[in-house]
């Protein structure tokens, strides 16, 4: 088997994955994956033991004991390229030897939980409750830049394009389902549809100085429904976690709070109070 390019594997002198910074015995295979690196600690604060905590950049990494199940929280930035970052060498650090750069033959699956904060698309869902991604939407173009592309939905893809008459010279949106093992592990929490969008301010309709080229977001994506599915929430990350790790043979999930609700325009009023909730919540069912 040939040997991947040090150019397309980069690591570093003590032969840890670059961005990282991290070797494939300092992750747990269930991994939390959280946007602010501030909020590890709000995870890794539960643990009964913690046995590493590295940082490089943004990417802060604790492993450690809940209960006795063994867990590590990542930070992975804000959007989809860090995501893209992240899932890769997250794979990479399970699924390539480092020393001959080559693919194991056995391949490792992570379960990969990303808890997340979102804003609500829906009348109906409030501040401070807690949603769980059964499909997510991305609006990134991320997954036309892969060949393997068996793990987005097409049918629903095909009914949201419809609906939305999405504009050509943006990215063509695609769909994701969440991993069913997870959809079943972590079951009780609403699940909807979440839109991943590209960035914060036009690209989730607000507008600032500078106007949205879709003026009616919002409106087209909270009167989308496939088979009693709605776009419930936006956030800017779960599209590219969905696609990324499925297609290396991943399982992928994200539950969100809710901290906004878009369409009522409301706020949370202590966000990390429901943040905190919520982890506990997920650890509790990890």
């Amino acid at each position: 088997m040939n040997s991947i390019q040090d150019t397309e594997l980069i690591l570093t002198k003590e032969k840890k994955i670059y961005h990282l910074n991290i070797d494939k015995d300092q992750i747990s295979n269930n991994i939390i994956l959280v946007g602010d690196q501030d909020r590890v600690c709000q995870i890794s604060k539960h643990f009964e033991y913690i046995e590493n905590q590295i940082q490089h950049r943004e990417f802060v990494t604790h492993t450690g004991l809940y209960k006795g199940k063994r867990i590590s929280a990542i930070s992975t930035g804000i959007g989809c390229d860090n995501i893209d970052i992240v899932i890769n060498e997250l794979d990479a650090i399970v699924n390539i030897d480092f020393k001959t750069k080559t693919i194991r033959k056995q391949k490792k699956i992570l379960n990969l939980i990303r808890i997340g904060t979102s804003g609500s698309l829906q009348k109906d869902v409030p501040v401070d409750s807690f949603l769980m991604s059964k499909y997510a939407l991305g609006f990134d173009g991320l997954a036309h830049f892969h060949q393997n592309t068996d793990c987005i939905h097409k049918t629903i893809t095909s009914a949201f394009n419809k609906h939305a008459k999405w504009p050509s010279n943006l990215s063509k949106p695609y769909m994701v389902k969440a991993s069913e093992s997870l959809l079943h592990k972590f079951s009780g929490f609403k699940e909807g549809i979440t839109a991943t969008a590209s960035g914060f301010y036009s690209p989730q309709g607000r507008h600032l100085r500078l106007a949205p080229s879709i003026p009616n977001m919002h409106e087209i994506l909270n009167t989308f429904e496939y088979k009693k599915n709605k776009i419930t929430n936006f956030e800017m990350e779960s599209s590219a976690l969905y696609f990324l790790g499925q297609s290396l043979g991943h399982n992928t999930i994200t539950i969100c709070a809710v901290i906004g609700n878009r369409i009522n325009k409301t706020q949370s009023k202590n966000y990390k109070e429901t943040v905190d909730k919520l982890i506990i919540e997920i650890l509790e069912k990890i």
